[in-house]
């Protein structure tokens, strides 16, 4: 299932099947020299933002899910999974990506440009 059918400057990239997702929290992949975080908030759902949190540069997979945020496991800082903002600053985010599942595994449509 898809959470963006909008995306027009990338092309899907396979991340990682399903399956490697905690439940409860995310999962660290590395794709031509980015980081990246996913995580699955229900079956048929994921998210993919940039991995490292731009206030101290925590790794964001490693944080936990709370009311669709990620919470950064250094200094408690939140993100939208679905949009990436901290909606404790909107002037504060990382990248997020419009991604889909095929055949049980992650695809994220990622920015060629900013690769």
């Amino acid at each position: 299932m898809d959470n963006s059918e909008e995306a027009t400057d990338g092309q899907w990239t396979d991340l990682c099947a399903v399956s490697d997702i905690a439940a409860t929290g995310g999962h660290y992949v590395e794709t031509n020299d980015r980081g990246l975080a996913v995580f699955r908030v229900e079956p048929s759902r994921v998210h993919v933002i940039d991995n490292t949190c731009p206030h101290a540069g925590g790794s964001l997979a490693g944080g936990y899910v709370d009311n669709g945020c990620v919470i950064c496991p250094w200094h408690g800082w939140p993100f939208e999974l679905g949009t990436g903002q901290c909606p404790d600053n909107p002037q504060i985010s990382v990248s997020s990506y419009p991604t889909r599942i095929v055949g049980g595994r992650v695809q994220a449509m990622l920015d060629r440009s900013k690769l």
